[in-house]
């Protein structure tokens, strides 16, 4: 398979799940030439700030432009990461957010453990650089509204996905395209 170029480094921001083989963000990662990635917590998986300093850790090792593709909890931290440090980035992809507000099922961390791991609360102004919310209309972690209202605080530009469940593979989503796409538009 052909590498797909970027001027950007793309760095890779997983949700709390890190990387899983089948889903879009580690085929993505695969398919770049320009790609990093940031590396799964070996502890205190639920603390925000030490995803946080995981990232910042990422972008200290990359020089130039870069590129945050960033799905479900990887976009809160990227939030999050925003409102802590000033660094140049290109662009963000930043795909299906949770809602902290909502009640996630039972196979995710309650709201009341991630408030007590610093993810609450989520820091919701402008972001200082140009990004994308890919939401989906029925996502189990987020509804629509509160997706809308997460893009619009962070003056991202929305694009609304259709029923796409949480964008990933329990959803049937392994490979994405359209994330390409999305990179692409980014990266000029």
């Amino acid at each position: 398979m052909e590498k797909l170029h970027t001027a950007a480094t793309v760095l890779i921001v997983p949700g709390l799940r890190d990387h899983v083989a089948e889903h879009w963000q580690t085929l993505l990662q695969n398919r770049l030439a320009n790609v990093r990635s940031v590396p799964p917590l070996q502890v205190n998986g639920l603390d925000c700030q030490a995803r946080v300093e995981a990232i910042q850790r990422e972008l200290e090792q990359i020089d130039g432009d870069v590129v945050l593709v960033a799905h479900s909890a990887g976009v809160l931290m990227v939030a999050h990461w925003a409102a802590r440090y000033q660094r140049p980035i290109k662009g963000a992809l930043l795909a299906a957010p949770p809602d902290l507000e909502a009640q996630w099922p039972a196979a995710y961390p309650s709201p009341d453990s991630l408030r007590a791991n610093g993810w609450a609360p989520l820091p919701i102004t402008e972001l200082p650089f140009p990004s994308i919310v890919a939401a989906s209309s029925n996502d189990h972690l987020a509804s629509l509204e509160a997706v809308s209202a997460m893009a619009r605080g962070w003056g991202s530009e929305l694009v609304e996905l259709g029923a796409v469940g949480h964008l990933n593979p329990a959803a049937g989503f392994g490979h994405w395209p359209q994330a390409e796409t999305f990179i692409q538009t980014l990266d000029r």
